[in-house]
């Protein structure tokens, strides 16, 4: 982040996506592939209640992919920045060897003192989440059962479409930096256990989210409760946002959600303690390591 006008703030982010890890050609099209590009950075700079205003792109591009798969990349991105009016201002393509690298740095801009951070819970605080967890990483079980080509029942279309098709939390983002109240905030990228420790991290505090009201895909009843959890807790992509908010801005704020037509759910509370997390379940507590999925491993 660094200063901007006397009114506003800049905030840039960036993120790389490696064919491989990241993504395959099997799982999303050119065209999603270039959107979910945007998408991840657009939500990046919604995790600080930001204003996403323009991007760049850099392309390594292999002997595998043709001048027309790269032109629908860019044209998944550019249909995202329409929605987003937001500008792509520069960039680079050069040669790659063996996998695609797309590499996205995303300028936003926040009023002055207003850009949200992870480092702001507190003890007794509120834990929420702005949407559904869990669908992404089924979608992406369900492609690796079924291929991208695979005939999908309605709530595998769903899941297919959370995962090849993210939406990012922007407008979430500003209602939550315009509440003049103390937020910590994150994206969901790399599973809600991973975001909340960052959080917990960041704060210096425990955090404990309550089992039964994390909000689950719906579309993902035909897993097992266990399934979903893990699909949940460690699956990533979602691109929803955690955050905490103190207890007495909670009806302020979710109102403002309910107003707006936003999801906002609360999973769970902060309490001090060495930074952790911990997951409750009636009565009992167990502590949820900070890790994710590897993308394109074998899902048990």
């Amino acid at each position: 982040m660094y200063a901007g006008s006397s009114e506003m703030e800049q905030v840039v982010c960036v993120d790389t996506m490696v064919e491989g890890v990241h993504f395959r050609k099997d799982t999303l099209s050119s065209f999603q592939i270039g959107k979910k590009a945007l998408a991840i950075n657009i939500s990046d700079i919604a995790a600080m209640g930001a204003i996403p205003t323009y991007y760049l792109v850099s392309v390594a591009v292999p002997p595998t992919w043709t001048e027309e798969e790269l032109s629908e990349i860019y044209e998944g991105m550019n249909e995202l920045a329409k929605r987003y009016e937001i500008d792509l201002i520069g960039g680079d393509t050069v040669s790659s060897n063996d996998a695609l690298v797309i590499t996205v740095t995303a300028i936003g801009k926040v009023e002055q003192g207003k850009a949200i951070f992870r480092s702001d819970a507190r003890a007794d605080d509120i834990v929420f989440l702005t949407g559904y967890v869990g669908g992404s990483a089924a979608g992406l079980d369900v492609l690796f059962e079924k291929g991208f080509n695979g005939l999908f029942s309605d709530k595998e279309k769903q899941l297919v479409k959370a995962h090849q098709e993210p939406t990012p939390h922007v407008e979430a983002g500003r209602i939550l930096a315009k509440s003049n109240a103390r937020i910590s905030l994150n994206d969901v990228s790399d599973g809600v256990a991973s975001e909340a420790n960052e959080l917990a991290e960041a704060s210096q505090a425990r955090l404990i989210i309550e089992q039964e009201r994390i909000p689950l895909h719906p579309a993902m009843s035909e897993y097992s409760v266990e399934r979903q959890l893990k699909f949940a807790m460690f699956g990533g992509e979602d691109f929803v946002l955690i955050g905490t908010v103190p207890k007495e801005k909670k009806e302020e704020i979710s109102t403002q959600f309910r107003k707006s037509g936003l999801p906002f759910h609360e999973i769970g509370f902060m309490e001090a303690g060495e930074p952790s997390v911990f997951i409750k379940e009636g009565n009992e507590r167990k502590k949820i390591q900070k890790h994710g999925y590897n993308h394109f491993q074998k899902r048990g």
